[in-house]
């Protein structure tokens, strides 16, 4: 499986009244990564379709530890999990690897995404490319 990886540094803003990033900038994060993979990714794979419009159609985190301010960025590693006719989904984790590769995961999550027609805001389905280039961010 390849992961794509991103890190992102936890904001000052992104703190609750108690010092842990609050529970609803992890979805910020995961979209950070996820926008770095398919706007980045994506096209350099040979789809620019993915750009076109993806909306998320259901996100689930589990929260296994609490992450707090830091200045050193948190790694986010992210791959395809499935692909079905007309959606992906995309799990994550979200982690600091030391320097002896032992793995501190702060939250897992998943997010399954539905490809849309920007003009009208339908859902369509998933192309044959499309699902070549989400092979590929599975293996």
């Amino acid at each position: 499986m390849v992961r794509h990886v991103v890190e992102l540094k936890p904001r000052w803003a992104d703190m609750d009244a108690y010092g842990h990033v609050n529970n609803v900038t992890w979805l910020e994060y995961l979209q950070e990564a996820r926008v770095d993979m398919f706007f980045t990714h994506a096209p350099q794979r040979g789809t620019d379709k993915l750009v076109e419009g993806v909306v998320v159609s259901r996100a689930e985190i589990d929260y296994l530890r609490p992450l707090i301010f830091r200045p050193e960025p948190v790694r986010i590693e992210m791959w395809v999990s499935k692909v079905t006719a007309a959606s992906f989904t995309v799990e994550y984790e979200v982690l600091d690897v030391h320097a002896d590769g032992a793995r501190t995961v702060y939250a897992r999550a998943a997010t399954v995404l539905v490809p849309i027609t920007l003009g009208d805001g339908r859902p369509r389905r998933v192309t044959v490319q499309e699902r070549t280039v989400l092979a590929m961010l599975r293996e």
